[in-house]
């Protein structure tokens, strides 16, 4: 993950949030006094959001320590201390939402991705995400996925070709629609083509297209096409996939089955901050670590 591209994000974040000022921060507490607290998972889970602890209290409280209990991608159990936080009691309390909403979220985007994951064992089936991310928070949610065992489908439109129906009716067919992006791209850039029909895939495949995605077909059917597929051309299987089918898309044979709802309707993992008794900084040794 990118530090600095992290670091410009959460600034963002905490700007939407803070504003001007925190009024009940302020209110209450002067700029000294300090504090501490626990994070707490409520629910089990796969954990994910370590470097958005860390440098998200760093950015508003310098002085802040950070104490690691787990790291990204291990499970964590309803009950379990997550990361013990240190810091001037304004820091803790500005720097709470913003990161629990996060960690959250990433949270239950990588649990969600360990139980596909886990559908797929004993296959070469991969699962992978798609970009129907939350608009500012792709880098961090498919961040999320790879915690969770997944890997990563294109991050955006920038770094892989994929011809859908659209691109494909436009250019005039399959072939037309591949042979230009070949010329456009060179030969850096993969060309992905989402086909619906059997004679589409022959086009797909004739185009010599470097990834064919199996788009709202059934397990029996991609079982059935796979077979014409040269095993230099990569397939995917897409739409209408979740938990209850992914094992039968896993044993059709594709390479890589892509889940938007990894991102677009993830439930968060339930994560609070529980004040605990201040102990003052020179009393604590080892108080900074990354993984405790």
């Amino acid at each position: 993950m990118n530090r600095i591209k992290l670091e410009s994000m959460l600034k963002e974040f905490f700007l939407e949030d803070i504003g001007d000022g925190d009024l009940s921060g302020e209110a209450v507490f002067s700029s000294k006094e300090r504090g501490q607290f626990q994070l707490l998972a409520k629910q089990s889970g796969i954990f994910c959001g370590e470097e958005v602890i860390a440098v998200g209290f760093s950015l508003i409280d310098p002085v802040s320590s950070v104490e690691m209990k787990v790291k990204d991608g291990d499970w964590i159990t309803a009950g379990a201390v997550i990361a013990e936080v240190a810091g001037t009691m304004r820091g803790l309390l500005q720097g709470e939402r913003v990161i629990l909403n996060l960690i959250q979220r990433m949270s239950g985007i990588a649990t969600a991705a360990h139980q596909a994951v886990s559908q797929t064992k004993g296959t070469k089936a991969k699962i992978c995400d798609t970009r129907k991310t939350t608009p500012g928070l792709r880098m961090l949610e498919k961040y999320a996925v790879q915690m969770g065992g997944g890997v990563n489908h294109r991050r955006g439109l920038y770094d892989a070709i994929m011809l859908k129906d659209n691109h494909i009716a436009f250019a005039g067919g399959i072939i037309q629609a591949v042979q230009k992006a070949k010329a456009f791209a060179g030969h850096t850039v993969k060309i992905e083509v989402e086909i619906e029909t059997k004679q589409q895939l022959e086009e797909a495949i004739e185009a010599q297209a470097d990834i064919i995605m199996f788009d709202n077909r059934t397990p029996e059917e991609i079982k059935e096409w796979i077979k014409i597929v040269p095993a230099s051309i990569i397939t995917e299987a897409s739409g209408g996939i979740h938990l209850g089918n992914i094992r039968e898309y896993a044993a059709s044979g594709v390479d890589y089955i892509s889940l938007g709802a990894l991102t677009h309707s993830v439930q968060a993992l339930d994560i609070s901050a529980k004040v605990q008794p201040y102990v003052k900084k020179e009393e604590v040794h080892g108080v900074y670590s990354r993984n405790a």
